[in-house]
């Protein structure tokens, strides 16, 4: 796996989405998962989340499917070696209820943050850009491996997920996402 680093995603400070897809594409031929047409249309989007730090913070992901009159979504995360979810939650909205999911790692393994009894000497590094910009509260940490599901804890709860040494992709399945339920515990991120 290559070493990468952090200007191998920013052009004179400006987050390159085409380089970040080429880096997940990687990751998906090393795990051997199969890269579908649609992986290379703009339904499949990444982000740095306006942190400037993207290979600490930031996702990959596509929604299969987000039926809000069946109530159900199917959604892959793509996330980089040690790459974190920014914290957030799911609010309920004029549209509908506040969001459900569980994850299901596909390839790699995980660190699920959400809400309980803070996890004493935590297996993973947090990224230094989201603890000094107050943007982490869950403590509570859970190592999901291979084939292993976790489950939100509660509706609204505050959560992230972490990719493991080798990174991960992560099914997660749910109930209907809404733009606007989306709320961000670090107040500068921009999704």
């Amino acid at each position: 796996m290559k070493k990468l680093v952090k200007s191998d995603f920013y052009d004179n400070g400006k987050f390159n989405k085409q380089k970040a897809f080429e880096a997940y594409y990687d990751m998906m031929r090393r795990f051997n998962y199969p890269i579908y047409p649609l992986l290379k249309t703009d339904q499949f989007w990444t982000s740095d989340f306006a942190q400037n730090d993207f290979l600490n913070v930031g996702m990959a992901g596509i929604f299969w499917i987000n039926n809000t009159e069946a109530g159900y979504f199917g959604h892959e995360i793509y996330l980089l070696p040690g790459q974190m979810i920014v914290e957030h939650g799911h609010n309920k909205v004029a549209e509908g209820p506040a969001k459900m999911e569980s994850w299901q790692v596909r390839h790699g393994m995980i660190y699920t943050f959400g809400g309980g009894e803070p996890t004493a000497n935590l297996p993973v590094k947090l990224p230094e850009s989201q603890l000094k910009a107050n943007g982490i509260t869950a403590r509570n940490c859970k190592v999901l491996k291979l084939g292993e599901i976790g489950t939100l804890n509660r509706l609204t709860a505050k959560h992230f997920m972490m990719g493991g040494p080798e990174g991960a992709i992560v099914t997660e399945y749910g109930t209907p996402h809404y733009g606007p339920a989306l709320e961000f515990t670090n107040k500068t991120v921009v999704f």
